[in-house]
């Protein structure tokens, strides 16, 4: 197959929606959120090595871009939880489609390491607080 001349623009909307999603934690942040809500202590307890300042920008960033919700509950202490939106949660075939993918060519890569597996909870979108 003889390389193609690719123009920026071919592929503006595909750099731009890598863009929304990267970052050091924002991918475990999603998959963690895609299994349900978290509340900010959960999601730092449960991603190995982010710092409490770095998991607050992240989760900003996310919520800026529209890719995750932060509901502030009036109680005392406050309750904050975070969680996807539904276009986000529209992402979920690509989620399968990199999972499907990993498990048929990704650990042949052989340096990468899987990510730790989130913590068994149940769906948080059920949970009473």
């Amino acid at each position: 197959m003889d390389n193609q001349t690719i123009e920026p623009e071919q592929y503006d909307s595909l750099r731009r929606a890598l863009t929304l999603m990267s970052g050091k934690w924002k991918l475990e942040i999603l998959w963690l959120l895609y299994h349900g809500k978290y509340r900010f202590g959960e999601l730092k307890r449960a991603i190995p090595g982010v710092t409490q300042h770095m998991l607050t920008v992240q989760l900003r960033e996310l919520e800026a871009d529209g890719l995750i919700t932060r509901t502030v509950f009036a109680e005392v202490p406050p309750r904050v939880e975070y969680a996807m939106t539904t276009a986000t949660k529209e992402l979920e075939p690509t989620i399968l489609s990199l999972l499907a993918w990993w498990e048929e060519f990704g650990k042949s890569a052989g340096a990468c390491q899987p990510a730790p597996v989130p913590p068994a909870h149940g769906n948080r979108s059920t949970r009473q607080s």
